[in-house]
């Protein structure tokens, strides 16, 4: 039996792909990640750039920016499933003129959040040296110096696009946050 959708529901819909498509929005999921999932991604965003007849430069800066914003948030969210490392979050990716994006969400812990921002922090405001200083320091010694530091897969999205992490943190309730990463990759630049 074919159910008519709801009238309500539809402009709903045409609402949602109107600002997607406005936004550049090419791929957007919400649910559960694993390695299935990121390995779907990755070809449906290389192949959508294939169409488009990206340069292949392109193309290896953002699936690895997409590779490092993925298990950035799998490494910091606090929904992972144990057994099969398995989180909830959302991810998008799109292009709005000369620029992609990936854009990813999870939640992540108070006590965590103090941490995260200060190694996002950390990388915005280092120098491209001190970027490269400090993905030494943690490839060679696992760690950075004393000072502290950010894990490698920030650090490597910072050097690759040589962007400013672009980033928020949204209450989600008493014990947790909604952490917010965008990664803005020009394509003319590279």
């Amino acid at each position: 039996m074919n159910e008519k959708l709801n009238v309500g529901f539809i402009k709903s819909v045409l609402n949602v792909y109107d600002e997607m498509s406005e936004n550049g929005i090419s791929i957007v999921y919400l649910g559960e990640f694993h390695h299935q999932i990121t390995k779907m991604f990755i070809s449906m965003a290389e192949e959508d750039m294939d169409r488009k007849d990206e340069k292949r430069s392109t193309i290896k800066k953002v699936y690895s920016v997409m590779v490092e914003t993925l298990q950035n948030m799998a490494k910091h969210s606090d929904e992972i499933a144990d057994k099969y490392n398995i989180g909830k979050g959302l991810f998008m990716i799109g292009k709005k003129e000369d620029n992609y994006f990936v854009i990813t969400s999870n939640k992540v812990s108070n006590a965590r959040k103090l941490e995260l921002q200060k190694n996002v922090e950390q990388v915005n405001i280092a120098t491209r040296e001190e970027l490269k200083q400090m993905y030494k320091e943690q490839i060679t010694r696992g760690k950075l110096s004393e000072k502290g530091g950010a894990g490698l897969g920030l650090i490597e999205i910072a050097r690759k696009t040589r962007n400013k992490l672009i980033y928020q943190f949204l209450p989600r309730d008493e014990k947790s946050y909604f952490f917010i990463l965008k990664v803005e990759i020009n394509a003319s630049k590279i």
